[in-house]
């Protein structure tokens, strides 16, 4: 049995991100010791209608099955946990306000508004309704800091109860910072920045990483939540090694 308070331990959580969107490449992602597994709706080929077959691979791994949406939507989020994903990702988050907005999607009532029924996948359609909903871990959130508002602001997002991992995305916040950043803000200067806010407030401090010699130096920053790569680039990777033989 999966348990997301095990997960908010601060000890090293390595994932992967999962763009493709084949259950045949979740199934083969799920053999390795990853933590917890990006499920990509944002950019990736996830949808609402395949979503639950991989969920189904992921569900008796112990592997945290994290579903990236594509914003703040009241009704896929509810729909993505009621399918049993452990937690969601959400991107953009730029202030604690829109942390709390999402957690009243994820919550059942009296700390959220997410409706309840006890016949969805995550209660195995009514066969383990527990008895007090609230004894239930909540689920996970991933607030994703990708632009320079999240980064000025990590603190407070990072002390807003609920947050789990302030998660960089280095794509966004390196097109951000090109455009946007003060004088006095440069990239890692922004992944210590965030790294020190996640620490100081016993959260979790998350990268996307790809390029696996710079992992030791990001754990000594202090990002314990690497995700390594992402399915479709280490595929990529290595029909580029193939092309070199051709």
């Amino acid at each position: 049995m999966k348990k997301t308070n095990e997960f908010r331990r601060l000890d090293y959580a390595p994932g992967s991100f999962l763009t493709i969107g084949s259950p045949v490449v979740t199934e083969i992602a799920a053999q390795y010791p990853f933590k917890w597994l990006l499920l990509d709706m944002e950019h990736g080929g996830f949808t609402e209608s395949n979503l639950i077959d991989h969920l189904r691979v992921l569900t008796h791994t112990g592997i945290m099955s994290i579903v990236r949406v594509p914003a703040t939507d009241a009704a896929l989020i509810s729909r993505v946990l009621d399918a049993g994903a452990d937690g969601i990702m959400i991107p953009h988050v730029i202030s604690a306000e829109q942390v709390e907005i999402c957690k009243k999607m994820m919550y059942y009532l009296p700390a959220g508004k997410r409706g309840f029924s006890s016949s969805v996948r995550q209660f195995a359609y009514g066969i383990t309704v527990p008895e007090n909903i609230q004894d239930m871990d909540k689920p996970l959130l991933f607030a994703q800091i990708e632009d320079v508002e999240g980064v000025l602001r990590a603190d407070e997002i990072a002390a807003t109860d609920g947050v789990d991992v302030l998660f960089v995305g280095p794509a966004d916040l390196k097109l951000a910072l090109k455009y946007h950043a003060p004088a006095d803000l440069n990239y890692e200067e922004a992944l210590q920045k965030v790294a020190h806010a996640a620490n100081a407030n016993n959260k979790k401090a998350g990268l996307l990483v790809r390029d696996k010699t710079l992992i030791g130096q990001m754990k000594r920053i202090g990002y314990t939540c690497i995700a390594i790569n992402s399915d479709m680039a280490i595929l990529r990777a290595a029909y580029e090694e193939i092309k070199k033989e051709l």
